[in-house]
């Protein structure tokens, strides 16, 4: 397996209080990876580093095995990592056009823009809302959205805080049974989640933060 993203020395402080001190930091290409650890550890804030949300200290970074310069987060990485926060933003418009509203901003001709739209409302199963505007969608309804707008960007690395913390029984299930396609399609998720079902998705890796270091656990733990 290739290694998408290499990081050494990664430090975070807020004040005097350090909360990362990593020394390694590995995620391989079309690899999914749930990110686990107590309330308050980190993860959130280490999904918004990568994603170039957040400032850190990093001694040395590489892409896809070329080396990075992260004191000025890289442009390039903005089109290959997509973060998709717990509580996703819905733009005030439809559920079609929240979903291309990326592709839209990146000027792909129409054409182009609602041949992927479609797909992924299809991937989703959103065809029958597609005019609706976010007032009164479903907490899964908004998630799938936000994974769809993530997915038609076709980043390399996905990010995903607490995909299903929000969800129950059937809208819980089907963002689940989302995940293992972006997998298939080559893209690299990672999820910080305390969902035992997303912990143990085949062919998943369990990564647990503690005390600012990260730990590659058993999915049995």
């Amino acid at each position: 397996m290739s290694v998408l993203l290499s990081i050494k020395k990664l430090r975070k402080s807020f004040g005097d209080q350090a909360l990362l001190e990593m020394d390694n930091f590995q995620l391989e290409q079309a690899s999914a990876y749930v990110l686990t650890g107590v309330n308050g550890v980190g993860k959130t804030v280490l999904m918004r580093i990568l994603a170039g949300l957040e400032l850190a200290d990093i001694e040395h970074a590489e892409w896809c095995g070329q080396a990075l310069t992260w004191n000025r987060y890289p442009a390039h990485l903005r089109a290959e990592i997509v973060y998709v926060h717990q509580h996703p933003i819905m733009f005030q418009m439809s559920v079609a056009d929240n979903i291309s509203y990326g592709l839209r901003l990146r000027s792909l001709p129409r054409a182009e823009v609602q041949k992927k739209t479609e797909e992924a409302l299809a991937w989703t199963g959103l065809q029958a809302i597609r005019d609706r505007f976010p007032q009164g969608l479903s907490g899964g309804e908004k998630q799938k959205i936000a994974l769809a707008r993530a997915k038609v960007l076709e980043p390399r690395l996905l990010l995903l805080d607490e995909p299903t913390s929000n969800l129950d029984g059937i809208a819980r299930e089907q963002v689940i049974a989302l995940i293992p396609d972006l997998i298939n399609e080559g893209k690299t998720v990672l999820m910080a989640c305390h969902d035992r079902d997303l912990i143990h998705l085949p062919q998943t890796q369990h990564l647990k933060l503690r005390a600012g270091k990260i730990e590659v656990r058993d999915n049995s733990d």
